[in-house]
């Protein structure tokens, strides 16, 4: 019988020593490393961490390097880019704990990271940080979310005075501003004859005011809005009272002077003149007197009376004084004076009047 060749004498010792390890084994065996065929047998074999491709590294968009703002009730939905090879370990937290799982969810695939908020509350607002692990290194970004809300109404509002045309009020601000920074008051008026709301002041920034321009006659009611970003609160408080305008009375006080005294005598500022008439043509005389009290005024001819004689009409207006002789005849001619009187005294005028 010859002998075996080398390699079948291996492949029998093999599988003696294959039979031997099994039928031999024990629990206690089981849990311990097996030795490598390099190595002696109590020599356990080193699992090295694959080699580092690519450094970890998140790529945070310019949009939320800000304050990321949503409005209650809104969806928030992040996507979050990021490099590492092979795939690192990604993990969120917010405010430095863990992300309560019944109101956000993640999703983080081989190349970003999705952060999702289906209904949005107050209470998501916060700091939300990514970090991205790969052996030994780490890198890290951190978003702001704010979630906001319409504010609450202002606490109170008063009516101080009124005076004039204006109305002046002031308010209490707001307990609940919205988890956002309150951007003014709305102050609105309304009559009570049309009962209508209309804007006085908008995005006002003091809890004080004076309105103007109130029409005289009316009643007017006011009320005040608290506004941010997301808008007017819903609810306005009412001033209590109503602000009448009612219509100023007007005290003219006269300035005292001395009165003038403009009584003065009677004075002819313009005498009759002589004249020459012709038979049958009527003819009139002029002067103008100057007096006050208002003079009577008497005509004369010849130093007789003629007043009530129909053959003369006389008249005095504005001081211009003129008698008109109708129709004379030679027998008319003569001497007129014109005589004016008053309380201060008296003056006389006279002319020659000739009849051919």
């Amino acid at each position: 019988m010859g002998w075996p060749s080398m390699e079948t004498a291996s492949a029998l010792d093999e599988a003696r020593g294959s039979t031997l390890k099994v039928e031999e084994a024990s629990p206690a065996d089981a849990e311990r490393p097996q030795a490598s065929p390099l190595h002696g047998a109590g020599s356990p074999i080193p699992q090295l961490p694959p080699p580092i491709e690519e450094h970890p590294k998140i790529w945070l968009p310019r949009a939320l390097r800000q304050t990321h703002i949503r409005k209650v009730g809104d969806t928030v939905n992040l996507q979050i880019p990021f490099q590492g090879k092979p795939k690192p370990r990604a993990t969120w937290t917010h405010d430095g704990r863990a992300l309560d799982g019944s109101r956000v969810s993640v999703r983080t695939g081989e190349r970003d990271s999705i952060l999702f908020i289906r209904e949005a509350q107050r209470a998501d607002s916060g700091r939300y940080q990514l970090s991205v692990q790969l052996g030994g290194l780490e890198a890290t970004a951190t978003i702001e979310i704010l979630v906001i809300e319409r504010p609450g109404p202002p606490q109170s509002i008063k009516l101080v005075d009124v005076w004039g045309c204006s109305a002046t009020l002031e308010w209490t601000p707001p307990q609940d501003t919205g988890n956002a920074a309150l951007l003014g008051y709305t102050v609105q008026k309304a009559d009570t004859k049309s009962g209508l709301w209309f804007t006085a002041l908008e995005r006002y920034h003091r809890t004080r005011c004076i309105v103007s321009n109130l029409v005289v006659g009316n009643s007017y009611a006011f009320r005040v809005f608290a506004e941010n970003q997301c808008g007017l609160s819903e609810t306005a408080p009412v001033t209590a009272g109503l602000a009448h305008i009612q219509k100023a009375v007007t005290v003219y006080k006269t300035a005292r002077f001395a009165q003038r005294d403009f009584s003065e005598a009677p004075r002819f500022t313009q005498p009759l003149a002589d004249c020459t008439a012709v038979s049958g043509y009527d003819v009139q005389l002029f002067c103008c007197v100057r007096a006050s009290p208002k003079p009577k005024i008497i005509w004369l001819k010849n130093k007789i009376d003629i007043q009530g004689n129909p053959k003369y009409r006389a008249l005095t207006q504005l001081g211009i004084c003129s008698l008109e002789i109708r129709k004379p005849s030679p027998l008319d001619g003569g001497i007129y004076t014109c005589k004016a009187v008053n309380p201060l005294g008296e003056a006389s005028v006279d002319c020659r009047v000739e009849v051919t």
